[in-house]
């Protein structure tokens, strides 16, 4: 009757490494709850007049008024301010569908003139930035894949990294990381903060470093490698530029190297010994003497980082240092080995909706758009990293999000963001596009209502699942719900009303561009079968790099460099891996920053930075914040979806992890109501009293749904009410696990029963 009763897991595919069954992870398994939420925007909604954004006064109005006072506002502000005032935040809540795409907004954008542009994401922008300078290639360098590693590698190490949680979706690196850890002779160890489920499920071993200091952890085990010459110094001097003075670039002057650095000949004339390493870090230095030498006589060995340790102040240079190691190992390009970036993987050929050609060359970091609302005329190259000019012409203005949620839970400061939407007068108008009612539809001027990926056609493909690819044919199950519509029905609708529907739709309907689409992606996948239909029916399609042979093509970062690097050299000046980068220490002579702000640092090499709200200061003794907060991913939801589900929060509630000696200190116990505070913000929630995080850490699940209280007091559990918006030094990135908070008991409460 219209309704959906059941979801069942895919039913083809079987245990095999590379063909394995693409389930459901614990959010997919409660899909029903989320098409059928109380939550679910039912009518298109426009701001009252005469209230303010998050008063929650609303209008219901037709589709046809909200296509027409999108356009005419869209209109306005193109006429009054120029293209460069239009923008699209960064969500990945539809990026990774095929149709109902970020591209949307842009693609309307674009045909409108252009936009202002935004680089890099939320999920990695300070990796994404800074592998440029190290490895000569935009966003990742991926280190060789999963598979390749259960085939090939005798150690991996999870730096900061955590599948079981992050990559727990259909087919992903839950599944294949736990065939690693089943692989007889396989070590494994997690560095990380907290005692993640990927240390409980699959680690042999646990290395525990402050946040923030895993370049101190990185220089405290490279200098007692160097110190017993366990190095592939042949690899150092073949392929890379900087580590010591020998192959440093011309014009530089004497110890500044990587080498130099480590035995304390450079600037600040400390030698980085494990000792050294120990105070910064809290690894005993037997322990990094330990780690560092079992790195060095194992091969071959694979270190993966995630994307926890450049989500911090110092991001760049915690990045280019596990990189680094690597290089000292010298496991680049050879199977079982690996870069020191995330895993790698086969990423889909199959194409995604174009957004057109963007003739406006301006841009700002993704996560810089609120100091563009704030102050946009005032932001420069070498102050906030603009990119294709020298200062910003104009502050956002009309702004749209299209499945985010990053006007109320995920960017930084989440009480400060808020008072900069209230005011109208900075950015004009917004729009928020979402089949839920979010935090952020409470920002808007204008709220339409998306439909699931249950109610409309699209093509959604694998991503990060390592060397097996897939691509998954949606068709609606029901038809939407209320008066929902797809994304690309509402972005086709406005089209119409501002002229450019022909040029928007190109004759197609939503049915009409997945059936592209296909035709296109078989051109790369020809495995794909030869009609769409009988996809539809099959499904599901699983393709690999060697169809013929699977194993044969298992991801192995930097192979063909490896090989040969003068037939295949590295986009970077030198062709090489630039342990020391000479670009990088002439933008160090030039990049402005705030004289109150330690740790905002250009690094030519990637050395440790102590920063502001790091562990330095937490461990003052006069420390007005002495817990460093970080906010891990959790499977409760992806970011902020799903978090309004009752099932996923009765099964995975919110809470903070904290020691317990910091809890004792305090009197709390574990199921306790906590506050977190700091001077931006205030959260009150459950404590989670164990062993597995730390002393002096904190952390608590990002992506929740803020509660405000009358007095501004968070009671959902956001850990971006007390992040900063100040961001990475190169990148502009977030630094949204660098924060300082104190932890006080607010009431006693029992401890919840176990699920």
């Amino acid at each position: 009757d219209g309704q959906i009763k059941r979801v069942l897991p895919d039913n083809t595919g079987d245990d095999s490494l590379l063909g394995r069954q693409i389930r459901a992870c614990v959010r997919g398994r409660n899909m029903r709850q989320r098409v059928y939420n109380p939550s679910r925007i039912k009518k298109p909604l426009k701001r009252r007049e005469g209230t303010k954004r998050g008063e929650g006064v609303w209008d219901e109005i037709s589709w046809d008024e909200a296509f027409q006072l999108y356009a005419d506002e869209l209109k306005r502000v193109i006429k009054e301010h120029g293209n460069e005032a239009c923008f699209m935040v960064y969500g990945s809540g539809v990026w990774n569908a095929h149709l109902s795409a970020g591209a949307l907004p842009k693609r309307i954008f674009n045909l409108m003139g252009g936009q202002l542009n935004y680089y890099g994401n939320y999920s990695f922008s300070q990796l994404g930035t800074i592998t440029r300078f190290h490895y000569g290639m935009e966003g990742e360098c991926p280190s060789n894949s999963i598979e390749n590693t259960v085939l090939h590698s005798k150690m991996w190490v999870l730096w900061g990294h955590n599948p079981q949680e992050t990559r727990m979706s259909g087919g992903g690196n839950l599944w294949t990381s736990l065939q690693a850890a089943k692989k007889e002779g396989l070590h494994i160890a997690v560095v990380d903060p907290r005692q993640s489920d990927s240390v409980t499920v699959l680690a042999d071993e646990w290395i525990a470093p402050r946040p923030g200091t895993d370049a101190a952890l990185v220089a405290g085990i490279i200098k007692h490698i160097l110190d017993n010459n366990l190095q592939d110094q042949e690899f150092l001097d073949k392929y890379c530029v900087g580590f010591d003075e020998k192959t440093m670039p011309d014009g530089v002057p004497a110890n500044l190297s990587y080498r130099s650095y480590l035995e304390g000949k450079g600037e600040d004339g400390i030698e980085k010994t494990p000792e050294w390493a120990a105070e910064i870090t809290g690894v005993p230095a037997d322990r990094i003497r330990d780690f560092a030498t079992r790195l060095a006589i194992t091969k071959p060995v694979n270190i993966v980082q995630g994307w926890g340790p450049q989500r911090h102040a110092n991001g760049e240079n915690q990045v280019r240092a596990i990189y680094t190691l690597s290089a000292v190992l010298g496991q680049v390009g050879i199977p079982g080995g690996g870069t020191g970036g995330q895993e790698g993987y086969l990423w889909p050929k199959t194409p995604w909706i174009p957004a057109g050609e963007n003739p406006i060359p301006d841009a700002i970091s993704n996560f810089g758009w609120s100091d563009a609302i704030d102050h946009g005329e005032e932001m420069t190259a070498t102050k906030d990293g603009v990119r294709g000019t020298d200062r910003l012409k104009t502050g956002i203005k009309f702004m749209v999000e299209f499945g985010g949620n990053m006007l109320a839970s995920q960017h930084a400061d989440n009480g400060k963001l808020r008072k900069l939407l209230q005011d109208d007068s900075k950015c004009e108008f917004i729009c928020v596009i979402d089949n839920q009612f979010t935090g952020s539809c409470e920002l808007a001027d204008l709220v339409l209502p998306d439909c699931t990926t249950a109610e409309r056609w699209d093509l959604v493909p694998s991503e990060y699942t390592g060397d097996m690819a897939y691509l998954i044919a949606c068709e609606p199950a029901i038809e939407p719900i209320y008066e929902s519509k797809p994304g690309y029905d509402i972005f086709a609708g406005i089209a119409e009303k501002l002229g450019i529907k022909e040029e928007f739709t190109e004759g197609r309907d939503l049915e009409g561009w997945a059936r592209h689409l296909y035709d296109e992606g078989r051109k790369e996948v020809p495995s794909l079968p030869e009609k769409f239909d009988d996809f539809v029916k099959k499904g599901v399609h699983r393709y690999y790099a060697d169809e013929e042979n699977p194993e044969n093509g298992t991801y192995v970062g930097l192979k063909e460099f490896r090989d040969d690097p003068v037939a295949n050299p590295l986009d970077t000046p030198s062709g090489k891996i630039e342990i020391f980068s000479k670009e990088l220490w002439e933008m160090s002579k030039t990049w402005e920053f705030p004289e109150n702000r330690p740790g905002d640092k250009v690094s030519a090499i990637p050395e440790y930075v102590a920063t502001w709200e790091g562990a330095e200061e937490a461990m003052a003794k006069d420390a007005k914040y002495p817990i460093q907060l970080i906010g891990h991913h959790y499977k409760q939801r992806t970011h902020s979806t799903y978090g309004n589900l009752q099932r996923n929060n009765e099964l995975h509630p919110q809470a903070v992890w904290l020691n317990p000696v910091d809890a004792e200190k305090r009197g709390i116990k574990n199921g306790d109501i906590v506050g977190l505070f700091n001077d931006r913000g205030r959260v009150h929630i459950q404590a989670k009293v164990t062993p597995r995080i730390m002393p002096g850490v904190a952390s608590l699940p990002q992506g929740a749904w803020i509660q405000w209280d009358k007095d501004g007091v968070d009671h959902g559990g956001s850990v971006n009410v007390l992040s900063s918006m100040h961001p990475a030094p190169v990148s502009k990135g977030n630094c949204q696990h660098t924060n300082l908070v104190q932890v006080e008991l607010v009431s006693s409460e029992p401890a919840p029963k176990k699920a």
